[in-house]
């Protein structure tokens, strides 16, 4: 185990944050109207008794966006806490499928599939990792007879108090970034560098949201709205008629 540089973790993070920030201002800015209407459903923003034709296309974008943040800034992560692994057990991406991470550490081999937070998915993708784990395993095995391989699910952030699920660890937040790096405090440690530049990213980023929202109002007005009333009918047939 070597001592890791706190310098060369916050150089890692900001010649790298500007990724993510581009990455999210490139997925605002190839977005299309009938793109993100096709995905929501019409019927509960009637529910919602939604009235005007901005507060519709601000939520069908904000909920498009956020799940596209959600996804840059995990591939963000993932890349950060591989590149700490590395400086500190000489880990290295994993080549396996299913896992993103493999290492050893205190004698034993470590593989470790990488997501952003504990609530990443769903009963199948959980039996489909557990399968990829339990396929690592055996293939390791016949490498390294005599060594424990500990299959891990690591969130980088979140908690979950009941780790050990039998074929594997879930480790979220602050066990998961000790468990790569050695050190109890990296979790919190990482949260300033994060902010590097932020205000003037985020400043560009708004204003480019603002020019597509009003955008995406007009041309919803144009196409959805009749007499200033927003055509109910006519964007359910756009959503979900047959053929189109």
């Amino acid at each position: 185990m070597k001592s890791l540089s706190t310098t060369r973790v916050q150089t890692y993070i900001e010649s790298h944050i500007g990724d993510f920030h581009s990455a999210r201002l490139h997925s605002l800015m190839s977005l299309r109207l009938e793109q993100v209407l096709k995905r929501k459903n019409p019927y509960l923003f009637k529910a919602k008794g939604t009235l005007f034709a901005q507060d519709l296309v601000k939520t069908i974008l904000d909920a498009h966006l956020s799940s596209q943040e959600e996804t840059l800034f995990g591939k963000l992560l993932e890349g950060l806490a591989i590149y700490i692994n590395s400086l500190v057990y000489n880990g290295r991406k994993a080549s396996g499928e299913g896992f993103d991470l493999e290492f050893e550490r205190d004698d034993r081999r470590y593989i470790i599939s990488i997501k952003s937070g504990p609530n990443w998915g769903n009963s199948s993708q959980i039996a489909k990792m557990i399968d990829s784990f339990k396929k690592a395993k055996k293939r390791i095995r016949q490498i390294y007879s005599t060594q424990e391989v500990i299959a891990v699910n690591g969130c980088c952030y979140g908690k979950d108090d009941n780790p050990d699920k039998g074929d594997y660890f879930k480790l979220c937040g602050q066990r998961f970034w000790e468990l790569i790096s050695g050190d109890t405090g990296l979790y919190t440690n990482i949260i300033e560098p994060l902010g590097h530049r932020a205000k003037a990213r985020n400043d560009e980023f708004q204003e480019q949201y603002a020019q597509i929202v009003n955008q995406f109002t007009e041309e919803f007005s144009q196409k959805f709205c009749h007499n200033g009333r927003i055509d109910w009918q006519a964007l359910v047939k756009f959503n979900s008629a047959a053929g189109k």
